[in-house]
């Protein structure tokens, strides 16, 4: 698969290339692994925060939630933004809001995610929280006693922290790996062409080092052709990392004995060996490196991409898995798109040609009252064909919310993050075995509305139009 790129990134000039883990350097089944989330998240919730037996029948659908969403503690609602934070398509449990609905709640709103009545929902490992939020609300909905928004979504994020700290996750995974991983023997090649190349590699992850080492030994160390264990190809390993915080404040670094995995106070240079916390402006200095000699690679919109990009000056990319079914269904739905799109050039065509008429019968000029009445009718008609085949165009998607980086024509908040803050973006990290480690990867020129015009002809309103 492509490699997609919104800025110049030469390789040729990254000394190091650091990996974030989980959904990274190893692949989950997304759907076996957040489906076991909220299934152990709502056992905690009924266990230790004495929620209704009856969740223990709630069952994990993945098409609940995208990456992306964003939960509106306030109000109960999931909501997709556009990259302005504009609501575009908001849920209230189970339940689709209607446009006037919606815009009784959010017309003059501009989510700010500072604001702390809004949760993001940023990386596939929070699908689980959005699908069960959702679900509780609907519950609550319906006359279950629980407790307001807020909470839920307090108590829901504290179960599936609970439930990823605690073990009973890990364990699971670790009792069936073949479930829950995905093997890419790809990633293994592809780490080794990069030393061969004289790059040095490294792994920033949230996961203890305990079950870093279990991973990485099942998804990498079987096929390696020139090593014979991950240990031996990482130059530097930091476990609970505590991303995005790493990125962001200082903290001790402890030095892991990897035999038994015992840690001590470390007081020396982090340039190589295992480590646990810490912070990266002595690790980049331990380096000797400067940022833009640093790429680094994860899943997280804010914990790999922004915060890097807004305190570190590292380059960045973007693991992004859901990329790969959505191309899948724009490729599918492309023939559909084509003919929205004429449809859509004949509604502009159209509407200029009455705004013009309109101007005419303002200056004083007479106007055919019979053409206008047909352009009226032909627009209707018009618009009707759309709607018919824009819902036909949204069966190709995700059911309740439609594109994952799409709200509407507009892109979607999540889209707007990856263009501002990933210098490059892929479905996962193998991609990149496609490309030299020499590779300058470089944007296509964008064209901006006014150049678009120049170029096609089709793409402003003429003089006499509105919006």
């Amino acid at each position: 698969m492509a490699v997609f790129v919104n800025r110049s990134l030469n390789l040729k000039q990254i000394a190091m290339i650091g990996f974030d883990m989980d959904y990274t350097l190893v692949r989950y089944d997304s759907v076996a692994f957040e489906s076991l989330a909220h299934n152990r998240a709502v056992r905690f919730l009924v266990s230790e925060h004495a929620y209704p037996a009856d969740l223990l029948d709630l069952e994990f659908d993945p098409a609940r939630a995208l990456v992306g969403l964003v939960i509106d503690k306030r109000n109960g609602n999931l909501l997709k933004l556009s990259r302005y934070g504009k609501v575009k398509m908001a849920c209230h449990g189970l339940q689709s809001l209607d446009f006037r609905t919606m815009k009784a709640i959010y017309q003059n709103v501009a989510v700010e995610l500072s604001d702390p009545s809004f949760l993001p929902l940023d990386t596939l490992f929070a699908i689980s929280t959005g699908v069960l939020y959702s679900q509780l609300v609907e519950l609550k909905s319906q006359g279950a006693s629980l407790p307001d928004f807020a909470t839920l979504a307090a108590d829901v994020g504290a179960a599936i922290d609970a439930v990823h700290r605690n073990g009973s996750i890990k364990d699971a995974v670790r009792a069936d790996m073949g479930r829950y991983v995905i093997r890419d023997p790809l990633v293994p090649a592809l780490l080794e062409r990069y030393k061969d190349y004289g790059k040095k590699l490294m792994i920033i992850t949230n996961s203890d080092y305990n079950y870093t080492r279990v991973l990485l030994e099942y998804a990498l160390d079987p096929f390696w052709h020139h090593h014979t264990s991950w240990r031996n190809v990482f130059d530097v390993v930091i476990t609970l990392a505590d991303k995005p915080q790493f990125f962001e404040r200082p903290s001790r670094f402890l030095a892991i004995d990897p035999d038994n995995g015992l840690m001590s106070n470390w007081d020396g240079k982090v340039s190589s060996g295992l480590f646990q916390g810490g912070w990266f402006k002595p690790l980049q200095e331990d380096l000797g490196l400067d940022g833009r000699e640093i790429l680094y690679i994860g899943d997280h919109i804010y914990g790999d991409v922004v915060s890097i990009k807004k305190r570190c000056g590292w380059r960045t990319a973007l693991v992004l898995e859901d990329l790969g079914a959505e191309l899948a269904s724009l490729k599918a739905a492309r023939a559909l798109q084509n003919e929205i799109d004429a449809l859509m050039t004949r509604k502009s065509r159209i509407e200029t040609q009455v705004n013009r008429m309109d101007l005419e019968r303002y200056a004083g000029r007479s106007v055919d009252r019979r053409q206008l009445d047909g352009l009226f009718d032909e627009s209707d008609q018009i618009n009707q064909e759309i709607s018919e085949k824009l819902s036909a165009h949204r069966t190709f998607f995700n059911p309740y919310w439609g594109e994952v980086l799409r709200a509407g024509h507009e892109e979607s908040r999540y889209a707007g993050q990856i263009d501002g803050y990933a210098c490059i973006y892929m479905i996962k990290v193998s991609d990149l075995y496609e490309y030299s480690p020499k590779t300058f990867f470089r944007p296509q020129r964008r064209l901006m509305p006014h150049e678009l015009d120049e170029v096609s002809g089709s793409q402003s309103l003429e003089p006499g139009s509105q919006n």
